[in-house]
């Protein structure tokens, strides 16, 4: 039998939300699913197939478009989990309607034959939520079928969109609805290498944030629609700007034809230019010959304590606990807790008033038994709590001993929702995962403060989408390498008189 994950797909608006939570199952709304059901079918095809049937979103849409078209559409779909097709015999769909869905693994135990028109909301797993036995399974069903195992980061909607492919006939359509880590995960160039080389993307359909399928949600969700045809150099680029707008369905019924309007901006991409900028990020002309963050800092993550709740203390816990100073570092967990573009000594101050954690709690590698007898017995309550047990905390040896980071000048608020921004560590704070470490290659501070003024102009920070995964509401996270290669805008730095790497083009200048 073979190991069961816990699935998610993308979460839906509506009443039923919360009752779906519960079994992390969510579905997509009318208006979406009718959409990509009228695209999948525009190539004559008599039939849909969906591999995550779940209460049936797009079994209902289908069942609308017969009726709108008078047409006839078999139903077809595979499902994991038997108590979501029970909901959606509940709903409109009666018994006949699911009788060509099948209770399988997809990814890994696919049906036979293949289709013309696949719909799917996949599930949304994220990487870390599979069993490694799983994980294993799909590194060789990725090797298997484009030639390379992905990187271990893909979640399983990505996998669900390789099967889907496969199974695809020729001259077929499939309109999948799927998170942004899709195209702006470290896999995403070797995927989309493999998908625009032997498939044809049509098109990319993306939301703003007012306007997302999903709101309150963090998940920024896109619609790709790909062929089985002879691949092309370009495609469609849209972006929906109105949520439960018909422009969206007329479009995708009349073979995306049709032409800007105020719902629905619509251009055409290079695929080579939008597989380097991001298929879910708007065109760029932005190139390699450009500045980029690496050229004057590197980048770090915060500290990872494992524990928050046992390394994170407020001024009043450690002196309760009676923990000597040389084991307390001054530490910054929570974005929310600093509203400017500083940290000063200041707000430590009053962090402190507040009951807000402010130190790290950062023992060293020695043995238990050589700490104040203080230590030793909060070391202890920690050990007798089963913190030494937690995946990160057992990579350390010991199981107590902090990572090390020395105090960065500059910190970037990494996850923010439409407030990522670089902050001024004039406190000399170390930050914890909340934050990343900028450390300027040169330490004098004129250097550092001519650095902070071209990170925080504005064309900087909107120069964050580019390098960012976008999450819902317009919330945005760069990882340490990503944040490395920060374009920065060539006149902005100059107006911050920093000096330019001789390997710029001065033409760029121009």
């Amino acid at each position: 039998m073979k190991p069961q994950v816990e699935f998610q797909r993308l979460p839906a608006s509506g009443p039923k939300r919360e009752a779906l939570r519960s079994k992390g199952q969510f579905w997509t709304p009318d208006w979406v699913a009718e959409a990509m059901v009228a695209y999948a079918i525009s190539g004559d095809s008599d039939s849909i197939f969906d591999p995550a049937v779940g209460a049936g979103a797009f079994f209902r849409a289908a069942k609308k478009i017969e009726r709108e078209r008078g047409l006839r559409l078999d139903l077809h779909g595979t499902e994991v989990d038997p108590d979501a097709l029970h909901q959606a015999e509940r709903g409109e769909l009666a018994t006949g309607d699911l009788a060509n869905v099948t209770i399988t693994d997809f990814v890994l135990s696919p049906p036979q034959g293949s289709y013309k028109a696949i719909v799917a909301n996949p599930p949304y797993i994220r990487h870390h939520r599979l069993p490694l036995s799983v994980k294993s399974q799909l590194k060789i069903f990725s090797r298997q079928t484009i030639g390379v195992s992905l990187d271990g980061r893909a979640g399983l909607h990505v996998y669900f969109l390789i099967r889907a492919l496969r199974l695809l006939k020729e001259d077929g359509r499939l309109a999948f609805i799927m998170p942004a880590d899709t195209c702006e995960g470290i896999f995403a160039p070797v995927l989309w290498k493999w998908i625009t080389t032997n498939y044809r993307l049509e098109a990319v359909i993306t939301f703003t944030p007012e306007a997302s399928p999903f709101p309150n949600v963090d998940t920024n969700p896109l619609i790709f629609l790909i062929r089985n045809s002879i691949s092309e150099a370009t495609f469609k680029w849209a972006q929906v700007r109105r949520a439960g707008t018909d422009q969206l369905k007329e479009w995708m019924s009349e073979g995306l034809t049709g032409t800007t309007n105020d719902d629905l901006y619509i251009c055409y991409r290079d695929i080579s230019e939008g597989i380097t900028t991001g298929l879910s990020r708007p065109p760029t002309r932005i190139t390699d010959t450009g500045l980029v963050l690496a050229d004057f800092a590197s980048v770090l993550r915060g500290i990872a304590t494992g524990a928050n709740e046992f390394f994170f203390l407020t001024r009043q816990r450690a002196s309760e606990l009676n923990i000597p100073s040389e084991f307390l570092l001054p530490a910054i967990g929570r974005t929310r807790d600093i509203s400017a573009d500083q940290i000063t000594p200041q707000l430590l101050e009053d962090l402190d008033k507040a009951g807000r954690p402010t130190l790290l709690f950062a023992p060293n590698g020695r043995e238990i038994k050589s700490f104040t007898s203080s230590m030793r017995e909060y070391l202890l309550t920690g050990q007798e709590a089963g913190l030494n047990k937690r995946p990160l905390i057992a990579q350390r040896r010991p199981w107590y001993k902090m990572e090390k980071r020395r105090v960065p000048p500059i910190l970037f608020a990494y996850l923010g929702r439409r407030n990522a921004r670089f902050i001024r560590n004039f406190a000399g704070v170390i930050p914890l995962t909340g934050f990343l470490c900028v450390y300027p290659h040169k330490e004098e501070n004129n250097f550092i403060d001519k650095l902070w003024k071209v990170l925080r102009h504005p064309e900087t920070v909107a120069n964050l989408n580019l390098v960012g995964k976008s999450y819902g509401d317009g919330a945005i996270k760069v990882e340490p390498r990503a944040l490395e290669k920060l374009p920065l805008p060539l006149s902005v730095v100059a107006e911050a008189e920093l000096r330019i790497p001789a390997r710029v083009s001065q033409l760029a200048l121009l």
